[in-house]
C-alpha cells in the first residue's frame, strides 16, 4: 500500500522514537531521512497528526512522541510484516528434533526473548482441565523405573521408582498397564479421587504397595495444579529506558511475574482489544498470542516490554512464531519425555 505524506512522517517519527527514545522534530526528520518537504510543510503535517491524537508534543523540546493512538494505528496500518530470516531458522531449528510440548514453547520464548529484547510469557492452559491420555513403564535397571504420564495437550510428567527387594518390576509393570487402561481420559482434576477407588486393585498387583500408591497421589496431585507460567528475559527490561530509572516500577512488575494468576489477569485483561496491551498512562505494553491446533488450548505466548517497543519486529516475529507452534502442534503426537520427579518403593 502506497503511503500518503502524513502516514510517512508519522511512520519516520514512530520508528525513529523506537530506535532513539527521543522526541523528533522537523529539521531533525528532514537531515536524518532527506525528505523532499519543507520544514513548515513537515510542521504542519505534525500538527494536524498531534491534532488527530496521534502524536504528543513532549515538555521538554519542541519534537514529538507517538501516543497510544498513534501506535495502535502504526501496528494496523504502517508496520512492514517481513520476519527476519535468521529468526526463521532460529525457530525451524526447534522442531529439527523430538521435543515435549513444553520444551518446544520454552525454547520459542527463549528465542523471542532473545531477538527483541524483551521479556516474553508462556501462560499454559489449566492443568485440570486436560486428561490424561497414557502412562507408560520405562525399566532404568534392574530395581528401578520411570512412569510417564501424558496428557492430551501433550504435556509430560515422570516418576521414578527406587524399588524395594520384595517388589517385582513386573509387578509394576502389570500394575501401570492396569492404570493405563483404567485411568486414560479421566479428567487431571478426578485422577486422584479415581485413583483412591483402584486402590483395592494396585494391592492386588504390588506387594509393599502404600509408597507406590502414595507417590502416585502426590503425583497426580501435583499434575493438577501445576503452574505452567514460566518468565524469560526478565533482566532485558532492565536495560530500557523507561524502566531502568524506575526502581518501585520494576519491583512491581517483577513482584508479578512471581504471582502467575495475577500475571495472567493482567495480560488477559490488557489484551481485550485486538490482542494488544496498549494503555494510556501507562509505559507498559502486553502483547500476546493464543497457541491453538486441532481445537485445543495450549495456552498463550504474551511480550512484555515500554509501550516504546519495535512492534513492527515483534509483532512479526510473535506472529510467525504463533503460527508455527500451531503447524507443528498439528502434526506432533506430543509424545515425549518431560521433568521428572523422584520416589521410592
Amino acid at each position: 500500500m502506497e503511503l500518503n505524506r502524513k502516514q510517512k512522517i508519522l511512520k519516520l517519527i514512530i520508528e525513529d522514537f523506537v530506535k532513539n527514545a527521543e522526541p523528533v522534530g522537523s529539521h531533525y526528520l528532514i537531515e536524518k531521512y532527506n525528505l523532499p518537504y519543507s520544514s513548515a510543510t513537515i510542521r504542519n503535517e505534525m500538527a494536524e497528526l498531534e491534532k488527530d491524537g496521534l502524536l504528543e508534543k513532549t515538555h521538554t523540546s519542541s519534537g514529538r512522541v507517538p501516543s497510544t493512538l498513534g501506535y495502535k494505528y502504526y501496528i494496523e496500518h504502517l508496520r512492514d510484516k517481513k520476519v527476519d530470516e535468521s529468526f526463521k531458522n532460529e525457530i525451524q531449528s526447534i522442531f529439527a528434533t523430538s521435543k515435549s510440548v513444553e520444551e518446544v514453547i520454552a525454547e520459542s520464548c527463549e528465542i523471542l526473548s532473545s531477538m527483541t529484547n524483551l521479556t516474553s510469557v508462556v501462560l499454559g492452559p489449566n492443568a485440570s482441565d486436560e486428561s490424561l491420555l497414557s502412562i507408560q513403564l520405562i525399566p532404568l535397571t534392574e530395581n528401578s523405573c520411570s512412569a510417564i504420564f501424558i496428557t492430551d495437550k501433550g504435556y509430560v510428567e515422570n516418576k521414578t521408582f527406587i524399588l524395594k527387594e520384595n517388589v517385582s518390576m513386573e509387578d509394576v509393570k502389570k500394575c501401570m498397564e492396569m492404570l493405563d487402561k483404567r485411568l486414560k481420559g479421566t479428567k487431571v482434576s478426578e485422577l486422584v479421587e479415581k485413583l483412591e477407588s483402584l486402590k483395592p486393585l494396585i494391592e492386588d498387583y504390588i506387594n509393599d504397595f502404600n509408597y507406590i500408591f502414595t507417590s502416585l497421589v502426590k503425583t497426580f496431585s501435583e499434575m493438577r495444579s501445576k503452574d505452567r507460567s514460566t518468565v524469560y528475559g526478565k533482566e532485558n527490561l532492565l536495560v530500557q529506558p523507561e524502566f531502568k530509572d524506575d526502581v518501585d516500577g520494576l519491583k512491581k512488575l517483577f513482584d508479578l511475574f512471581s504471582n502467575p494468576d495475577k500475571l495472567n489477569q493482567i495480560i488477559n485483561e490488557a489484551n481485550k482489544e485486538n490482542n494488544l496491551g496498549l494503555r494510556d498512562n501507562s509505559d507498559m505494553t502486553i502483547i500476546s498470542k493464543e497457541i491453538s491446533a486441532d481445537g485445543e488450548n495450549y495456552g498463550k505466548i504474551a511480550i512484555i516490554g515500554p509501550k516504546r517497543m519495535n512492534y513492527e519486529q515483534v509483532l512479526s516475529a510473535l506472529e510467525y512464531t504463533i503460527e508455527e507452534l500451531k503447524a507443528h502442534l498439528n502434526n506432533s503426537s506430543g509424545d515425549d519425555e518431560g521433568g521428572s520427579n523422584d520416589g521410592r518403593a
